[in-house]
């Protein structure tokens, strides 16, 4: 049984109260903005948080973490049949169009192995580095391309939170597996299963580098929004969302790759490509030259626009053309264990 989809939708025209969203991919189903009737209609939870906005449709206010949140739920309801979605208060609630752009990017990089079609169905096998309370990247991967997912996780609440979301919707749970990093220094290695393999693995790493770094960085949105007045005395860090590991890590987003990096030299033959998304620009150049020294076969840099924001996740292989494409047209046939 797969979980619910209804299949790509073609990108809808503008309406009054849906603001497009410029520059996603192509096959992201919301790329036409959000039609607050529709969601209203497959959440009620989200109603009470909609309201009118300065340009004169509908929206929610952004900086209120239970909006986002009912947004989120009434999103993945609407667009994808994801019914008892919620996590826990205090942890990251993920942007719901942007990482749906990561997995359809990540789709290309998959079609570029396979003459140029999209690889679909439960043979293709990802892993997800750090799958969180939300389980945003499995739940949205199974619903649009029908792969099955591994996603592993360091805080044993998380995991707790992302079961119930698999446990409420039985296509997910026999899709994706949940399992535990134990060792916080190792980021694939307990993870991956004697004798296993993935075609992709995919990560949205810790972004900073101290958590004084990262509640400077929220002060700062929030002063943006101009509700500096109601800034969070406590767990300031948190307004937004997000736990200590999901926020920073010893040398931030481009330490956390390059450890990434290294451990990956060790398994060029279990990922078919490994990816990761870099939020900075900055970090860039730390990344390639790591991934120069580590001796990956391809590297690619992939930029991703979400209305303002710009973004770009980086890929790298160890593996030649001819080796992805053996393997690919072959279903990727090394041993798959189940936990």
């Amino acid at each position: 049984m797969s979980a619910p989809s209804r299949g790509p939708r073609p990108n809808q025209p503008t309406k009054p109260g849906r603001p497009a969203k410029p520059g996603l991919h192509p096959r992201n189903r919301h790329a036409g903005g959000y039609d607050f009737p529709a969601l209203v209609k497959a959440s009620a939870d989200l109603a009470p948080f909609v309201r009118k906005a300065p340009h004169g449709g509908l929206s929610i206010d952004f900086a209120d973490p239970a909006a986002v949140k009912a947004l989120n739920r009434a999103l993945l309801a609407e667009a994808y049949g994801i019914r008892g979605w919620d996590i826990p208060p205090g942890y990251l609630c993920p942007p719901i169009p942007g990482r749906a752009d990561y997995l359809h990017h990540l789709a290309d990089l998959l079609a570029a192995d396979a003459d140029g079609a999209i690889p679909r169905g439960p043979a293709i096998r990802v892993l997800d580095v750090g799958v969180g309370a939300n389980a945003i990247y499995p739940i949205l991967g199974h619903c649009e391309y029908g792969w099955s997912f591994v996603g592993s996780e360091l805080d044993e609440a998380a995991l707790a939170a992302a079961a119930r979301i698999l446990a409420a919707n039985p296509g997910l749970a026999e899709a994706i597996q949940l399992r535990r990093q134990r060792d916080a220094k190792a980021i694939f290695t307990g993870v991956i299963k004697p004798g296993e393999r993935f075609d992709l693995s995919l990560c949205n790493p810790p972004f900073h580098a101290s958590a004084h770094e990262a509640r400077e960085a929220a002060q700062q949105k929030w002063r943006k929004l101009g509700r500096e007045a109601a800034w969070p005395v406590r767990n300031p860090a948190r307004n937004f969302g997000g736990q200590g590991a999901e926020l920073w890590c010893e040398g931030g987003e481009a330490g956390f790759i390059r450890r990434m990096i290294t451990e990956s030299a060790t398994l060029g033959d279990r990922v078919t490509w490994f990816t990761s998304l870099v939020s900075s620009s900055a970090s860039l150049p730390a990344i390639h030259r790591a991934l120069r020294q580590a001796e990956a076969r391809e590297i690619r840099t992939v930029a991703m626009v979400q209305g303002q924001k710009q973004s770009r996740f980086v890929a790298w292989t160890f593996l030649d053309a001819e080796a992805r494409h053996s393997l690919r047209a072959a279903g990727a046939a090394l041993p798959k264990e189940r936990s």
